[in-house]
């Protein structure tokens, strides 16, 4: 059965819309995935460790008859490929790789969240999510990108977030 995948991606060091083109061609080349939408490229302020340089960052939707587990291996080997390393906690990185939603799944296990955990909080996620997906619900109570969005609008403005 083929799933509708949301992956985010993000990179801030070296050229980072090169570095997102990358990840991209390694995500399309694994077995099974077929990419079915792109988002507009955003440049971000970083988010959670903010001494560091400003993110570009994008949405992607792709099919895939892989499971969230083989998806997730196949995304952390194509970190490690492009020189992802883990030094600190959202610290500067090539590229990093989230699965954002997995179908209509709610998954909660030690290695994977879905929904992801802080998405909602991250106008760099939502605002490219809602630009490719704009009738998603969460899986996991039905709210709406628009409603969840329109929430962190209101609440935090449109801080620091440029689609480039």
């Amino acid at each position: 059965m083929r799933i509708n995948v949301y992956i985010g991606l993000g990179s801030n060091m070296g050229c980072k819309r090169r570095n997102i083109e990358t990840a991209i061609e390694y995500i399309t080349k694994i077995p099974g995935v077929n990419l079915v939408k792109k988002s507009s490229l955003y440049e971000t302020e970083p988010w959670g460790k903010t001494d560091q340089d400003k993110f570009l960052n994008q949405v992607i939707m792709i099919e895939t008859d892989s499971g969230a587990d083989e998806l997730l291996d196949r995304l952390l080997e194509t970190e490690i490929k492009m020189g992802r390393q883990r030094f600190e906690k959202w610290g500067p990185r090539v590229i990093d790789l989230d699965i954002l939603l997995y179908g209509n799944q709610v998954i909660r296990t030690e290695r994977l969240r879905v929904p992801h955990p802080h998405m909602r909080e991250r106008l760099f996620v939502l605002i490219p999510l809602q630009e490719i997906g704009t009738e998603l619900r969460f899986p996991d109570d039905g709210v709406t990108i628009e409603e969840v969005l329109s929430r962190v609008l209101a609440r935090d403005g449109n801080t620091d977030i440029h689609k480039i």
